[in-house]
């Protein structure tokens, strides 16, 4: 039986990308099972067909992921690019903090890109967003689909690796993927003067080869992402600037809350951390011990 990759999913139709590179239609064979749950296919999963036509099969097996994520919904991901818009809509910090925690439980690569560089008249701005994430270890990257800035910078980070980009709606996402895939023409979608937030425009994940190697997912934008399942003392290893403190703690298992000798709570009176990401740290963690409230309640 051929093997192929999932690129893209509708309607319960997986269209499977073939080794030979023939993409074909199929329908999932039953409920799969892997680690003793069910598993559902996503766009990314590397799966066994059997054609049942020209260009018609159904998805036999499912092999093991090496990553997965809820939101968007696509499996064996290296690295997420995170794309926050600095201008129309500003910046905003929290939901890209969010999803720099889920591609971090995920154990991918994260890349921070900014768009609309065009649009920022105060370099300052920028040198504030860098100041706060570069010392946590990831690149930040500015582009500009007008001046084309940044655009080679981003593709050495996509070169070779199967990466998904996201970001809230309006950021330029589809914009800056349109730069990148040329011919392709993904839709895109005006920003709202009256809420500072653009349309969505992508209704489905989908996997699109780049022309100089790898692959990118175009997919949904998201305004929240929960934390499902997650611990409260899983957190702090998704945060790379507490995770590299934490062994200096007193306890082991600190929430760097109310803990004596917390290396994590002297570093930010240190002003070693940026307190902005503290407080999402605690806003976060709040949020997973309210969820595990409701769940045994």
């Amino acid at each position: 039986m051929p093997f192929g990759q999932i690129v893209k999913a509708i309607s319960g139709f997986y269209y499977v990308r073939t080794d030979e590179g023939k993409v074909i239609q199929c329908r999932a064979r039953g409920v799969f099972k892997f680690e003793k749950k069910k598993l559902t296919p996503l766009v990314g999963d590397l799966v066994e067909i059997e054609q049942t036509g020209l260009d018609e099969g159904v998805v036999t097996s499912v092999q093991p992921r090496s990553s997965e994520l809820i939101r968007p919904p696509i499996a064996n991901v290296d690295q997420a690019i995170v794309v926050g818009s600095l201008k129309r809509p500003r910046f905003q910090p929290m939901p890209l903090d969010r999803f720099l925690v889920h591609g971090e439980r995920e154990g991918l690569e994260m890349v921070i890109v900014l768009t609309k560089k065009d649009l920022v008249k105060n370099e300052q701005e920028i040198e504030k967003i860098r100041s706060v994430y570069e010392p946590a270890g990831y690149p930040v990257i500015e582009t500009s689909i007008k001046t084309g800035e940044g655009i080679d910078e981003l593709k050495r980070h996509l070169k070779g690796k199967v990466s998904v980009f996201a970001g809230q709606s309006g950021v330029g996402k589809s914009s800056l993927l349109n730069e990148l895939l040329p011919g392709q023409k993904l839709e895109t979608g005006k920003v709202s003067d009256k809420i500072g937030r653009g349309r969505h425009t992508t209704r489905q994940v989908e996997l699109l080869i780049l022309p100089e190697g790898g692959q990118v997912a175009d997919t949904p934008g998201f305004s929240q992402l929960h934390f499902k399942g997650m611990e409260p003392v899983e957190l702090g290893d998704c945060f790379p600037e507490i995770r590299r403190r934490a062994p200096e703690c007193r306890f082991r298992g600190c929430l760097h809350i109310n803990e004596p000798d917390c290396a994590v709570k002297e570093a930010l009176r240190q002003g070693e951390m940026d307190e902005k990401r503290y407080q999402h740290y605690t806003q976060f963690l709040t949020e997973i011990k309210e969820a595990l409230e409701r769940r045994y309640t």
